[in-house]
Formats: C-alpha cells, structure tokens, sequence
C-alpha cells in the first residue's frame, strides 16, 4: 500500500532499538532475574498481571499467524502434503525442541535459524529494485496523515521495538550467566558483572539490531519492488506472498522468499513462546529456564507448550493470517511504552541496578521513544 513509504522508519528506529534491548540485556544480566520476576518484587501486582496478559495474547496470535505461514511455505516447496497434518506436526517439532534440547545446543540452533534470513538479502538483488528511489526513502521521512498510515507505523514500531523481546532479552542474558557459571540458578542469585561484560553485551545487541534492521528493509523493498508497483496489496497468507512474487520477480525469488518465512517461524516462534514461558513462569514464581530438564521446570515448559497450542488452534478461526500477524504487531506497539516505562524505572533504580543504571544518553534516547510510540499509540486509539 505505501510502497517504500515506511523503509525509512528502520534507520531511524535503529538507535532506539539498541538502547531498549541494551537496557533489557542489562538488567537480566547485573540482577540475574528475569523482568517479570522483578516486576512481581518491586512493583504492584495489578501491573504485572496485565502486561503479561497483554503479552499472552499478542504471543498467541503472532504464534498462530507464524505457524500457518511456515506450512503454507513448506507446501509451497512441497505440495503434496496436507496443510493440517503438517501444520501439526511443525508445531510438535518446535515444541519438543524447546523441552528436550539442552540450551546451549537450542541457542546454537537459533542463530543458525537466523542465517536463513539471509534468503531476503538474496531475494533483493534478484527483484528489480529501484535503487535511487530505496536511498532516498531510507534517507528523507515519508509522512501521510492518514488512519491506515498510523496503523502502520503502530505495527512497524510494534515488531521492531516489541514487548516480548523485551522479557526474552533479559531471561537469555541471565541463561548466559547460569551455563557460564556465573550464577547457579535464575532468580535466585546476584551475579557479579564487570563493564567489560556489559560492553561486550552491548556490542552484541547493537550487531543484532542491525542485522534484523537489515532484514526488515530488504522484505519492504522486496514486497514494493514487485507486488507494490502492481498494485497488490491483498494478501491473505505469506504464501500468497510468495506466489504473487513468482510471475513478477521469477521461480528464484519465489523460492528464496518461501524460505525466508520458514526460517522466520523457526526463529520467532520459540522466541514468542519461550519469552510467555519466562514472563508467566516468573509471575507465578516458578521455576524457570532452557537450561533445565522438563521435571526441573514443569510450569515453564507447560507454559510454552500450551501457548505454542494456543497459537496453532488461532488458525482454526478462519481469519486471516496475514491480519492476525498485522494487528498482533499494532496490539505490540499499543503495549510497548507503558512496559518501556515500567523499564526505565527498573533501570534507574540503584536498590535493582546497583553500580550499573541508566547513563543519561541511555534515559534520552528510552524518553525519547516511548514518547513517540506513546503519541502514536495515542494517535491511533482517537
């Protein structure tokens, strides 16, 4: 619908990206504790309940629409096997990997799955882009003062600067400290951290963001370059995606595309339903953690395996995914700033953070856009 309108939101959201995630990482890392577990110590109940209720429910769509994506795409590559069964067995595949694959090998195995992301940086260079016409809306703002266009930028800002992120990012730095031996459990003991470890975090999360910045600009200019300057903007599916881009961009961006949303789901979806995992594990005072056995940690893995459940009977509603994924995101960007927040608090406050709260760049630039994304959150509702 806005063709390359929106790409120029990745550059200039990339900072702020960087700051919230560093704040996330951060705080799991010099409290040893999980958001929701300090959340439910510090601050009152009634905050907690509702943003992990809010987080469940956004989990649970976003789960769902990723879930029909993958098999759409995997029938796209194989035809002949039936949409349910496979979608099923996705589902139980991603599960058990979850429960019975010890944590350093499932965080190996995700960031292989992020190479496959790689597959929309191919599918760029395939397409027929318009290479003048890319730099100059990464570089100058596109505005448009309309409902649609605010809808948009509430979905963009909701899946770069998203809630779930935020409890996944600090539950894995604390998962680091626990198969490092920094510290015997989760939630349990206060680790000792240098600002060599920060730096070292910081580094890896500024490389992070900027790698998935480059990813959302290459599926924007991959979409506009080819369904865009056709005038399709109805999609139903991310295999109707896939298949639109065939007759327009040919059999190879076809392909590369298909694959990019497989390896997507495999990326997202356990960090979706791990991030619920550790925020209503945590919330109830559970055992929590990857990196423990199923007996070890039964509500947590229960957790995980009932919203990856969850997400897979959404599509059984007969909406479509395309929007479900789409008003998830929005839904994402609604709750973000009262949780950035919640945040901001926690990363200020000496008796949490010790030695290690907020700089002040770091409180501009979390000021900053939770402002933003509170008056487009605002702007949106009116």
């Amino acid at each position: 619908m806005f063709g390359y309108g929106l790409v120029w939101m990745a550059p200039y959201v990339y900072p702020f990206m960087v700051a919230v995630q560093e704040l996330c990482g951060r705080i799991g890392m010099v409290t040893g504790r999980g958001i929701s577990n300090i959340m439910r110590t510090n601050y009152p109940r009634a905050v907690l309940v509702g943003a992990v209720s809010l987080l469940v429910i956004a989990n649970v769509v976003n789960i769902g629409a990723d879930l029909s994506a993958m098999t759409a795409s995997v029938q796209l590559l194989v035809p002949s096997l039936p949409f349910v069964p496979l979608m099923f067995g996705i589902t139980a595949g991603i599960v058990l990997l979850e429960i019975l694959v010890p944590y350093p090998q499932y965080a190996r195995l995700l960031k292989y799955a992020a190479l496959s992301l790689l597959a929309y940086v191919a599918t760029v260079f395939v397409v027929h882009s318009h290479w003048g016409g890319i730099l100059h809306a990464l570089v100058l703002p596109h505005m448009e003062w309309s409902h649609e266009y605010i809808i948009a930028v509430t979905a963009f800002l909701g899946t770069t600067i998203s809630p779930y992120l935020f409890f996944w990012q600090a539950d894995e730095e604390v998962e680091e400290e626990v198969s490092g031996g920094k510290i015997a459990d989760a939630n349990t003991t206060t680790p000792t951290v240098s600002r060599a470890d920060i730096s070292r975090m910081r580094t890896d999360t500024a490389l992070g963001m900027f790698f998935s910045q480059v990813i959302t600009v290459c599926i924007i200019v991959s979409v506009a370059a080819t369904l865009g300057v056709h005038g399709i903007t109805q999609i139903n599916t991310a295999a109707d995606a896939a298949q639109a881009l065939r007759p327009l961009a040919g059999d190879f961006a076809y392909l590369l595309f298909a694959l990019g949303i497989i390896g997507t789901g495999l990326l997202a979806i356990p960090v979706l339903a791990g991030s619920v995992g550790y925020a209503v594990a945590e919330a109830f005072g559970w055992e929590v953690g990857l990196g423990k056995r199923f007996g070890q940690a039964r509500g947590f893995y229960l957790i995980i395996a009932l919203v990856t459940a969850l997400g897979l009977l959404v599509n059984f509603i007969h909406i479509s995914p395309m929007l479900m994924l789409y008003y998830s995101a929005v839904v994402n960007g609604v709750l973000a700033p009262p949780l950035m927040v919640i945040l901001l608090l926690i990363g200020n406050n000496k008796k949490i953070m010790g030695a290690h709260t907020n700089s002040w760049i770091s409180n501009a630039a979390l000021i900053s856009i939770t402002t933003v994304m509170a008056a487009v959150a605002v702007g949106l509702l009116l």
